[in-house]
């Protein structure tokens, strides 16, 4: 059985795993399934339609499936996915889906939203993201794995993050982030690879320079963003010619990005 605390209010519609915890003065509400090992502190609220993965780990205060703060909201079901091992310190809140995208909020596994973050509905968040305190995402927005938002930092709605982007304290992100960058400032702007962050995971000497080397042709070559593609596709071919799949791979990543980009991306 679900160990919860006389004080807390799980409602009768809601499904808990046999040993989820549920603190003091905790609501949990209808349509809202946890599955195992998850932790809900004190004084967390917990809204449905709204499945969360295994392990996750609630702190007080923080408010999770929340309606969206939408002016067209009518009340249309939407709903909240939230995957496995994440951390929610306090006082997060995180909106369910509008019927004007997908009707869902998501976020993966393994994430850490440090204290007093916002995620607004219909976000998408990949794996292993890091939201520093007080970080905010508009509506619609998406961030790729292993994505690093420094505390206070803004992201304007329906701007994507790639993957492997570390964004500097108190940026304010207007246009879309290609993968693998380092930005920073009001609004950021590019200042290099996250080199140390593809270090520690596992990047090699090869796959950087191929990654400058795209950094090259992106922002230092003068080109227009559809000329720079065409130099893309053809680094491309070359490392396939070359049988360096690993930076075939991490460039197409890049190229995926950027094709499908309707913001534009971030410039110096």
């Amino acid at each position: 059985m679900p160990r919860i605390h006389p004080s807390a209010i799980v409602s009768e519609k809601a499904h808990l795993d046999h040993d989820v915890e549920v603190g003091p003065y905790s609501i949990v509400g209808d349509e809202v399934v946890i599955e195992s090992g998850c932790v809900v502190m004190a004084h967390v609220v917990i809204e449905g339609p709204c499945r969360i993965g295994r392990d996750n780990r609630f702190h007080p205060f923080s408010s999770i499936g929340g309606a969206p703060q939408d002016k067209k909201y009518r009340g249309e079901p939407s709903t909240l996915l939230i995957g496995h091992g994440n951390v929610f310190r306090e006082g997060v809140t995180v909106n369910r889906g509008t019927i004007q995208d997908q009707g869902l909020t998501q976020l993966g596994n393994e994430n850490w939203v440090m204290a007093y973050v916002h995620i607004a509905h219909d976000c998408l968040i990949g794996d292993h993201c890091v939201l520093a305190n007080s970080v905010n995402l508009a509506g619609h927005v998406k961030l790729g794995d292993y994505s690093v938002l420094g505390g206070y930092t803004g992201v304007h709605q329906f701007c994507q993050v790639g993957a492997h982007v570390m964004a500097g304290i108190a940026s304010v992100i207007v246009k879309d982030v290609p993968p693998y960058l380092m930005i920073s400032g009001n609004s950021a702007k590019p200042f290099g690879l996250n080199r140390e962050g593809l270090k520690r995971r596992g990047y090699n000497d090869s796959r950087l320079k191929s990654m400058q080397d795209t950094y090259r042709i992106l922002y230092r070559s003068g080109l227009r963003l559809e000329e720079a593609l065409v130099k893309l596709h053809d680094q491309r071919r070359q490392l396939e010619q070359s049988g360096l799949i690993d930076e075939v791979h991490d460039l197409t990543i890049s190229l995926k990005f950027l094709e499908a980009t309707r913001r534009g991306i971030i410039r110096p």
